[in-house]
């Protein structure tokens, strides 16, 4: 199976000098745990800010989500892979960074993005079509 048939093509995103409590805004809303983080400077490239960044990195440590920019706690660099790739051969790649997520790239730009779910509801769509064999 090919990421091209479970990966979302739907990405939301933030720049990277919104604040984290945008980015918790925008995330709560629309109930999604990540969201891609697009460079605002010249001198920082895209990356991601998940549920657990906001967490971990502000919330717990008592910090002003109104005065810490999504920039200073996103994740860098991206994973990306091309839409060709196995979904398998993603797993693992997930596996061995420790990543939830991958973005999806064709020809430096991403036009999706894979999590673990994806990955999980790959296997389910697998055996239903192996059932049917």
């Amino acid at each position: 199976m090919k990421l091209e048939e479970i990966m979302t093509r739907k990405l939301e995103s933030i720049s990277s000098d919104a604040t984290v409590y945008e980015a918790l805004e925008k995330m709560v809303g629309k109930r999604i745990r990540s969201l891609l983080v697009r460079a605002s400077h010249d001198a920082e490239t895209d990356g991601v800010v998940t549920a657990r960044d906001v967490v971990f990195k502000v919330l717990v440590k008592g910090l002003n989500p109104l005065k810490v920019r999504v920039g200073d706690i996103a994740c860098r660099p991206l994973r990306c892979v091309s839409k060709d790739e196995s979904v398998q051969n993603v797993a693992a790649l997930m596996e061995q960074t420790n990543v939830a997520r991958v973005f999806i790239c064709d020809q430096e730009k991403i036009v999706g993005v894979v999590a673990l779910m994806d990955i999980m509801q790959a296997a389910l769509i697998d055996r239903a079509r192996n059932a049917h064999v």
